[in-house]
């Protein structure tokens, strides 16, 4: 009998302390490595991996107690994917409901790969829960309200899917994107092998953004990277239409004529050598990483067959043979 109480009195001891510390952990300001700490949380992610996602954005806990309030929550299969803000003040708690969206006030915008700066302000603009602070300003206006360093907007905004509270400012927003592509632009950067062909992270972004909008099919990506990196290597031409489709502006009618290949311009990558002078759309993460790690290959030509994938050759002959096979008989 004397067991039997020693052992409900260490039991009902446990519980207390558990409850204390769940109460303590739970609601105790998270510490952050920066303010706020912006993360991405990928798509068909575990609760482990989430967790680990959240410690490498900067996010300064263990883990594992994380991990156990989720599952006490029942809450360890309901974290969605997208790019989030933690502020300063962030308790575990709070952090959970944000990545479940257990806050009814937050509402989402998707930012999408190859679009444009000028398809995101659109996007923005018409966004009813949007403060629309950038109406009406010029891209350079933009850039100097979102702390950016470059001179042009266009790849500089990382494309995800978005969440905030409603009659947050599109500026606050905007400078989310930024320095997200700026964090992924660097991850990409830092692990990148030896004798790449591009001075700066920014000629990588170039060259990201060109990939993206080069790739139908995304198995195609990795070689349509090798094929650009191959050919600025050997001093070739880049010869790619969606860089004079983006020189074209307005301009450009959904047909792309042998005068527009033939007029000079920067963008014109079948007249001018190396890579044009800014990105030409906003490259998803997978256009980074190919850019930056491009398979060995001997490849320096493809054309699309039409339905989206492309067929890759190692001599002017096969490309030649390639393009009155699936180009010039459409």
């Amino acid at each position: 009998m004397r067991f039997l109480r020693q052992s409900l009195v260490f039991l009902v001891g446990a519980g207390i302390g558990f409850g204390g510390w769940f109460a303590w952990f739970a609601n105790r300001p998270l510490a952050l490595a920066g303010s706020p700490v912006d993360v991405s949380i990928e798509s068909g992610g575990t609760l482990t991996s989430v967790t680990r996602q959240l410690i490498d954005a900067g996010v300064r806990m263990r883990g594992w107690d994380f991990r156990l309030l989720a599952r006490l929550l029942g809450k360890a299969s309901a974290i969605k994917a997208g790019s989030y803000e933690i502020e300063p003040g962030t308790t575990p708690l709070a952090l959970l409901a944000m990545l479940t969206r257990g806050d009814l006030r937050q509402v989402n915008i998707a930012l999408i790969e190859g679009w444009t700066f000028r398809q995101i302000r659109t996007a923005l603009d018409a966004h009813p829960d949007l403060q629309h602070e950038t109406r009406g300003l010029t891209d350079s206006d933009i850039l100097q309200r979102v702390g950016a360093t470059e001179d042009y907007a266009e790849g500089l905004f990382f494309p995800d899917t978005y969440l905030f509270a409603r009659q947050s400012s599109d500026t606050a927003l905007l400078r989310r994107a930024y320095r997200e592509m700026r964090r992924h632009l660097q991850l990409a950067w830092d692990a990148r092998p030896q004798g790449l062909p591009y001075k700066s992270p920014y000629e990588a972004l170039i060259m990201a953004s060109i990939i993206e909008k080069e790739t139908g099919k995304p198995e195609d990506r990795p070689l349509i990277a090798a094929v650009f990196v191959n050919r600025l290597r050997a001093g070739m031409l880049l010869q790619t239409d969606p860089t004079v489709i983006y020189g074209l502006g307005a301009r450009f009618d959904g047909n792309l004529r042998k005068r527009d290949l033939t007029s000079d311009g920067p963008y014109n990558t079948y007249l001018r050598a190396g890579l044009p002078p800014t990105p030409i759309a906003m490259p998803g993460v997978a256009s980074l990483k190919a850019a930056l790690n491009p398979p060995d290959s001997d490849h320096l030509y493809f054309v699309a067959r039409g339905d989206g994938s492309s067929v890759f050759s190692r001599t002017l002959d096969e490309h030649n043979r390639a393009v009155a096979q699936f180009q010039k008989k459409r």
